[in-house]
């Protein structure tokens, strides 16, 4: 095929542009954020699993502290009352019972109170517990709403981008000659479609050419279309093709 030079060099604006338009396109479908995220969504179901488990926790053992503070309740109410009847009484009888039952009640009362200590601090450790997997599930939201702010920007930029790059392509393929403009097409598919043949190298493929399809691309007239025979995009020469 022939082809102007000056028409061939537009090939060259025209395979940049499909390249960038490569390049936003999948910015667009994949941005560079979305791997994290996808780790920070799971993550996300691990972290509230975990914080519902040390809620558990905590609820466990309020309802068992509530127990306890209940039953010191009941003794101290018994001693109270027990205590009022030992000095009422004027039965030796009675009172020998009342101190004996007295100091049961002072026994289970300091086991009580001594069970209710270590629930209280136990209750303090779950709490802290709690409190820290909050901190780590907040975490966890907080970068991945900052990561999705980001995603949706760079998709928007890119999607913008895009659409520009698809004006320009327009307008550059607008002034490419229909044939050379389809063989192009045709040729991207698969490959570059186009690029600068630069120090004997092809800049679609960047093999360097050996001697004899160099000798074989000396003899193509500039207006002849050449094309590479590694990667099979359009060569465009120009002076700094070393041939």
């Amino acid at each position: 095929m022939n082809a102007a030079h000056a028409d061939q060099l537009r090939l060259l604006d025209l395979a940049d542009i499909d390249a960038r338009r490569a390049q936003a396109d999948h910015a667009r479908r994949n941005p560079p954020q979305a791997a994290r995220i996808g780790e920070l969504v799971k993550a996300k179901q691990q972290l509230a699993q975990e914080l519902a488990a040390r809620q558990n926790v905590v609820d466990d053992v309020a309802v068992e502290l509530r127990r306890v503070e209940g039953d010191v309740a009941l003794v101290v109410a018994r001693r109270q009352r027990d205590e009022e009847l030992l000095q009422k009484t004027a039965s030796a009888k009675d009172a020998v019972g009342l101190e004996r039952e007295l100091a049961s009640l002072t026994r289970r009362q300091e086991e009580l109170e001594e069970a209710q200590l270590e629930l209280m601090e136990r209750l303090e450790a779950a709490e802290a517990a709690v409190a820290e997997q909050q901190q780590l599930v907040a975490a966890n939201n907080d970068e991945g709403s900052r990561l999705s702010a980001e995603a949706k920007e760079t998709v928007e930029a890119a999607s913008a981008l895009e659409q520009q790059l698809g004006r320009d392509r327009a307008a550059v393929a607008g002034s490419v000659p229909e044939q050379l403009l389809a063989l192009y097409e045709k040729l991207a598919t698969r490959s570059a479609g186009a690029a600068l043949f630069q120090a004997r190298t092809c800049g679609g493929c960047h093999m360097m050419l050996s001697g004899t399809d160099l000798a074989a691309l000396r003899q193509v007239a500039d207006d002849v279309v050449a094309t590479c025979p590694e990667c099979g995009c359009i060569l465009v020469r120009t002076a700094e093709s070393g041939l």
